[in-house]
């Protein structure tokens, strides 16, 4: 019986699960350091107050029951090492899993570069922990405004380093929420501030004109400072230093900048771009290795006319499924097929029920439409997972 092992319970991951587990004859492992799957789009909603921990996450171990699949096993294991050449990983709590069919699943992680003195005085949302820590702290920020109004009203100002899709998502939703704060309490002590900081001449510089435009318009709206052609240089425990010249006596930093591999791949011999991402052929499987296999954000997917897709939900689950897809051809000696991934549109979450939508880059939408629009598309990803996840949970208590 041949056994593949996903690391990585992400979108690309769990994508990839749904697949496997349709041949009953394979066994399967998922590992992941964490217990549960994190659904990142909707962490900014955690902070906005619009939803609770368990509405951000998959728990991991309920979904794998819930699957109902005779040889699928989920490991809690962090990985320190992979022998690509004997097929076998190692992880810090000293377990060893042997493979015959590997998919690298890890996705990525927010990149800090070592020349920016002063980093580890801002925030990375992009873990979970990370975001509760700073909803946390930025709840009792605005408590300490209101306590103090009748004495002073000292500015609040959060700046948010990096203007791409992660940037601009999490400083709409705080600052419509403490526009909401301040208005539902009739609080007079609304000296809050917000600023986005882009490198280049714009916001989101990856999308469309018109993208931009109506993202702009929306966070002009929400009065939040946009600073474009800068660079944060450093910050201490008070200041942040940009470029320009400017500097801005700061609550909060988060810093939203590019992505890299985590070091598990950094460290490895695997063929990499720039970035950190392993390099993949047009079946996923890593050069030089017919049994290694990457989707994903950690992997660098093109599509049939040689472009290099974008890191998002949409890439990791067509390059999950079709990785999923190629693991069990090869399993059953079939020819390998070709992932040719498409960009289904773009969702950008603006605070509240306000969002801008390009559908299949023919239509684009902004409002409350494109907050259905959003919504939709993530329950539509959601439910099916909800309905394992409820099925798994049912027989774990059974079990207990």
């Amino acid at each position: 019986m041949k056994h593949i092992v996903i690391i990585g319970g992400g979108y690309s991951g769990i994508y990839a699960l749904k697949e496997l587990v349709k041949n009953k004859n394979i066994k399967i492992t998922l590992i992941d350091k964490h217990t549960y799957h994190n659904l990142q789009p909707e962490v900014y909603d955690l902070i906005a107050n619009k939803g609770t921990i368990a509405d951000v996450t998959i728990d991991l171990s309920s979904l794998c029951s819930g699957f109902d699949h005779p040889f699928l096993e989920y490991k809690n294991l962090r990985v320190t090492d992979i022998n690509y050449e004997d097929n076998i990983i190692s992880t810090q709590e000293q377990e060893s899993v042997k493979f015959d069919y590997l998919l690298i699943c890890v996705g990525t992680r927010t990149f800090f570069p070592q020349n920016i003195e002063g980093l580890n005085n801002t925030n990375d949302l992009k873990k979970l922990h990370k975001a509760l820590y700073f909803k946390q702290n930025f709840e009792k920020q605005l408590f300490n405004k209101i306590e103090d109004e009748a004495k002073k009203c000292d500015k609040t100002h959060i700046a948010v380093v990096g203007a791409g899709l992660s940037g601009v998502e999490i400083a709409a939703e705080m600052a419509y929420y403490a526009k909401q704060f301040f208005k539902r309490g009739s609080f007079h002590c609304d000296n809050f501030k917000i600023s986005l900081i882009s490198s280049r001449s714009t916001i989101l510089p990856d999308f469309d004109d018109k993208m931009v435009r109506m993202s702009s318009e929306r966070l002009r709206q929400l009065d939040i400072n946009i600073i474009t052609d800068t660079k944060m240089q450093s910050c201490d425990k008070e200041y942040l230093y940009l470029t320009n010249g400017t500097k801005i006596r700061y609550s909060f930093i988060i810093f939203a900048g590019g992505i890299e591999a985590a070091n598990l791949i950094l460290k490895s011999d695997l063929p990499k771009n720039k970035k950190g991402q392993i390099i993949v052929n047009k079946h996923l499987q890593v050069d030089g290795y017919s049994n290694i296999f990457a989707a994903g954000d950690i992997a660098q997917i093109k599509d049939s006319s040689e472009k290099i897709m974008p890191a998002n939900v949409t890439i990791a689950r067509a390059s999950g499924i079709r990785a999923a897809k190629n693991i069990l051809n090869a399993v059953t000696n079939k020819k390998l097929t070709s992932c040719n991934p498409k960009l289904e549109g773009t969702l950008i979450a603006l605070g509240g029920r306000y969002a801008v939508c390009d559908l299949y880059g023919i239509v684009k939408v902004k409002g409350f439409i494109g907050h259905c629009i959003k919504q939709y598309v993530f329950l539509r990803y959601k439910f099916p997972l909800l309905q394992y996840i409820k099925k798994g949970y049912n027989k774990l208590s059974i079990k207990d």
